[in-house]
């Protein structure tokens, strides 16, 4: 297996470097690696998005947490979260497609800038990006679970493979690499998704009711709506409103938003919408799996170790299939993260450049600078990243707090937390002003952060809290303070 998998994971490598290598040739301007030349048909971007919206999350660590808290965690990331999710995105595309190319945006930070034209507000937004290095964070541990259990060897040994290899390759390709390269991962994360839902088929032998009836003998909690012992699914507001506030904003995140400025015309955005949605709606699906490994492994242990849940897909995985078919779901599942690794390594390194290093470190030459110049600020940039992405990484590799998914969970729900009052209403209030989205988004960061690590509220007083009910209150504090400012200017003009 290990040997198999080794080749495979290499010709994986060597595919992505070609194709990133080819995308380089076109890749002349920054323009050009952020957005691509857009002559990407809709399907490829709608699979491109696909891919992008679904990472180590979805197949990986997701499932392992579902594995823990069984139905009520299923509902909460399989059914809820994606009806608001996809739901947004299909709703804000087009708006945010058309401000965008009108602006000639390249990041979402730039499209802020623009649409309030608010230097600071686009500089805040930069810099709240690296809040996103938790996603990166995520996926790199994920992945690099999942190689090490294929490989057989060290998750940290695994890790920094993983990372010198993608974040190599992304120095170069861009947009014009990463439309191709998360075409194909979609489609053979389309192949894997059918293979893990179908894995567990025979837990389905006496219908539904057999399922849960058998999650009933390991223990009757996994079975139950809600799951008050458990640090994340312990109320229906946990389970249901706190989905919905995360689902919708979690469209705002950097790249996914931005993913409708490659299409080539407005005409492409409903081929680009059906493809994306029909695909992710089975992705979403696969957390289902970590119900299939909880019934293989009951009590959450292998070899008289314990699971994290971080493992629990990995080692399902190579039990539970044979070596060939083990190997196209290992693959999927590397597949699954590579696709958003590579989409934030390419929205944060854009946003960086332009909004954080040019501005503040050339500001008198900042157009002087070439576009080659540029590229190569770029390059250094994503070495930067790389390597803090490999220190933190390794950390949450030997002392995670649960799960590498509360860590990006509160980075990356603060970013969206406070970028959705100033899309959002920027998109469908109009006049919708620069004071109202400018404090909103502090309100937000300052509410979540507060909430959080003051332990603030009954949610937050466990060991073990739950990031998405201090973002729920950031949105929903950032929405009412927002509007209030809105029509209290409004009035005033009056």
């Amino acid at each position: 297996m290990s040997v198999y998998a080794g080749l495979a994971l290499g010709a994986l490598a060597l595919l992505s470097i070609i194709l990133a290598i080819r995308g380089a040739r076109k890749t002349k301007s920054l323009s050009d690696y952020a957005l691509g030349s857009k002559g990407f048909s809709p399907w490829s971007v709608g699979l491109a998005l696909a891919a992008s919206m679904t990472s180590a999350a979805t197949f990986i660590i997701n499932p392992g947490i579902i594995g823990y808290y069984g139905v009520s965690a299923f509902i909460a990331y399989a059914i809820v979260l994606p009806i608001a999710a996809l739901g947004t995105l299909v709703l804000v595309s087009k708006a945010f497609r058309q401000m965008g190319v009108k602006q000639q945006s390249l990041s979402l930070s730039h499209w802020l800038e623009n649409q309030y034209q608010s230097p600071f507000l686009g500089k805040l937004f930069a810099f709240l990006s690296l809040l996103m290095l938790t996603f990166i964070v995520l996926i790199v541990v994920g992945l690099s679970q999942v190689i090490s259990s294929s490989l057989n060897i060290e998750a940290q040994t695994a890790m920094l493979i993983l990372i010198a290899v993608v974040f190599g390759y992304m120095m170069f390709g861009g947009a014009n690499s990463m439309v191709y390269t998360n075409t194909i991962q979609a489609l053979l994360m389309l192949v894997v998704a059918f293979l893990l839902l179908g894995s567990g088929h025979e837990h389905f032998s006496e219908g539904l009711s057999g399922f849960l009836k058998k999650l009933e003998n390991i223990d009757p909690k996994l079975a139950q709506v809600p799951y008050p012992e458990s640090p994340l699914f312990r109320d229906y507001f946990e389970i249901i409103i706190c989905q919905i506030l995360i689902g919708i904003a979690i469209i705002f995140q950097p790249h996914i938003i931005t993913k409708s400025l490659l299409l080539k015309d407005d005409r492409a955005l409903s081929k680009y919408l059906i493809t994306a949605v029909v695909v992710e709606i089975i992705f979403f699906m696969v957390v289902l799996t970590g119900l299939y490994a909880r019934l293989e492994f009951p009590d959450l242990q292998v070899n008289g170790s314990i699971l994290s849940p971080d493992q629990m897909v990995s080692v399902y995985v190579v039990q539970e299939f044979p070596v060939w078919l083990g190997l196209i779901v290992i693959l999927g599942l590397i597949s699954a993260g590579l696709s958003t690794l590579e989409g934030l390594i390419q929205a944060l390194s854009t946003t960086i450049n332009r909004e954080i290093v040019q501005s503040y470190f050339f500001p008198e030459t900042k157009k002087a600078l070439s576009e080659s110049q540029k590229l190569k600020l770029n390059r250094i940039i994503i070495i930067f990243l790389a390597v803090v992405s490999a220190i933190w990484s390794w950390q949450q590799i030997v002392n995670p707090n649960l799960s590498v998914a509360l860590l990006a969970q509160n980075g990356v729900y603060a970013f969206f937390a406070a970028a959705f009052v100033p899309i959002a209403f920027g998109l469908f209030i109009r006049n919708f002003g620069k004071v109202p989205a400018t404090t909103a988004a502090i309100l937000a960061i300052v509410t979540h952060f507060g909430t959080y690590y003051l332990r603030l509220g009954p949610y937050m007083q466990e060991e073990v809290r739950n990031p998405a009910v201090a973002a729920s209150y950031a949105i929903i504090i950032a929405s009412l303070s927002g509007l209030i400012l809105h029509f209290t200017q409004k009035r005033s003009a009056i």
